[in-house]
């Protein structure tokens, strides 16, 4: 154990990185495919498939609010132990993840029963129309049986990986996936359960990796270990994870608001296939935001272990390689959009019309991607600190401020409603990444001095 700890703070900051990244890496791109290959599966269904696809697509707002929740232990609680852990307090690492998990239950059951009692109203709100309905409620009713397992699997993995674990918390995924990918064929075809098949799959899988997280972190492999005195949701606790966790909460619940609002201007302005469209743009965007978010998530360790240990020069190391590979591969993704659009569109549906229409306005939805790293690299890095206000802000921005008024705005000011909602997007996004890089640039020194002082 010591020696992990030691490894945190002293190992090359690169090939630190690199260690902890590719494994936090792979695990997000693996984490994906339990909506993707749904969507891929469930969008090559015979005669339905379109429809089926649109319905999916529906749900995916309220998929990823249950996902948010968890953001508020995992995203707040892991960097808060990992910067206990750099001052040597293991007992308080250990009360934060046992209370974080106490708080995940208490959420997992309220999520629960809100999704059973009125998740076929809520669709409706979130952009469901009399085609795509029954497809969405088939799915939402499964899937909210398992939202205790989603909350504890991505809640409580970030906590493995703050440990610098990371090849168990990519294998707490891949477990999973690999059920997903094998239960998927088997109900949605085989036993013809179509939708919900696929949502059965899903709920099953998860289920499998919440067993794996739990019983690591129940282990004497974890650094910090879940100890029955410690699972109580104390206030004061809690509060600062909750307060932390905002920031990751706000940008994904806020996926959740956002795509109702795409879906109920794309159905008003282009009809279905706009709105089976955005599923897609969503579904790409997610599977390309990934990769630089996993980096992100293998670079929270170090930066947090360091702050807390006040080791400025590896903390201003660490944020300027994380820097440096997120603008990359943003830059690298748009490149490969803007010249191959149907290639991405074209693995969701085999419909020539729908890949026509989201090929082109794929390329409206990635245009601001380019610049994309930078806000990935800042806002982690606001986190792993334990700057709860900054990054709380920036979130806020870019969805609430920005991009929420432009979906309204933008459709009034060019001759094509559909294309404005479209351009709402890339708009919002190279403002907030010039916010943030100006608010940031402020904030960082200011913490460094902190610490060097």
């Amino acid at each position: 154990m010591t020696d992990r700890k030691e490894m945190l703070g002293t190992a090359p900051v690169a090939k630190l990185l690199f260690r902890l990244a590719v494994p936090t890496v792979i695990a997000q791109l693996v984490n994906m495919l339990y909506n993707i290959v749904d969507r891929i599966y469930i969008g090559h269904i015979p005669n339905i498939g379109d429809m089926a696809l649109t319905g999916l697509g529906v749900c995916m707002p309220i998929i990823m609010l249950v996902s948010a929740f968890a953001a508020l232990a995992g995203a707040g609680g892991a960097p808060r132990a990992s910067i206990a852990m750099g001052k040597r307090d293991t007992e308080g690492a250990e009360k934060i993840l046992g209370a974080c998990f106490a708080l995940q239950l208490i959420v997992s059951a309220i999520l629960t029963a809100a999704l059973l009692l009125w998740s076929r109203d809520l669709l409706l709100v979130f952009g469901a129309s009399e085609n795509t309905i029954d497809y969405a409620a088939d799915y939402m009713r499964i899937y909210a049986i398992g939202t205790v397992c989603v909350e504890l699997t991505l809640g409580m993995n970030a906590f493995i990986t703050a440990q610098g674990f990371t090849k168990i918390s990519m294998l707490s995924v891949v477990v999973g996936a690999v059920a997903n990918i094998i239960l998927d064929p088997i109900f949605i075809y085989g036993l013809g359960m179509g939708v919900k098949g696929a949502a059965l799959a899903t709920v099953l899988s998860q289920l499998l990796s919440c067993i794996w997280v739990v019983s690591f972190l129940c282990s004497k492999k974890s650094l910090w270990r879940m100890k029955l005195k410690n699972i109580k949701p104390s206030p004061k606790t809690v509060l600062p994870c909750v307060a932390l966790g905002s920031a990751s909460f706000i940008m994904q619940a806020s996926e959740s608001v956002i795509s109702v609002c795409f879906n109920a201007s794309l159905l008003a302005y282009g009809g279905d296939i706009a709105v089976g469209a955005m599923a897609i743009l969503t579904s790409v965007m997610q599977f390309a935001m990934l990769p630089p978010q996993g980096i992100a998530q293998g670079a929270q360790p170090i930066l947090s272990y360091n702050y807390g240990a006040k080791n400025a020069d590896r903390v201003r190391a660490t944020y300027k390689i994380l820097l440096k590979v997120c603008l990359l591969y943003s830059i690298t993704v748009w490149a490969a959009v803007m010249l191959f659009p149907r290639a991405f569109v074209s693995i969701f549906t085999p419909v020539e019309a729908l890949i026509s229409f989201a090929s082109w306005a794929l390329r409206i939805y990635f245009s601001g991607m380019v610049l994309f790293g930078i806000q990935i690299a800042c806002q982690m890095t606001f986190v792993s600190l334990g700057n709860a206000p900054s990054s709380v802000l920036v979130a806020v921005v870019r969805k609430f401020v920005l991009l929420l008024p432009l979906i309204y705005i933008v459709p009034h000011l060019v001759g094509d409603p559909t294309l404005g909602v479209y351009l709402a997007e890339p708009i919002a996004d190279v403002i907030a990444v010039t916010f943030t890089a100006i608010l940031f640039s402020f904030q960082f020194k200011k913490a460094l001095k902190k610490i060097e002082s």
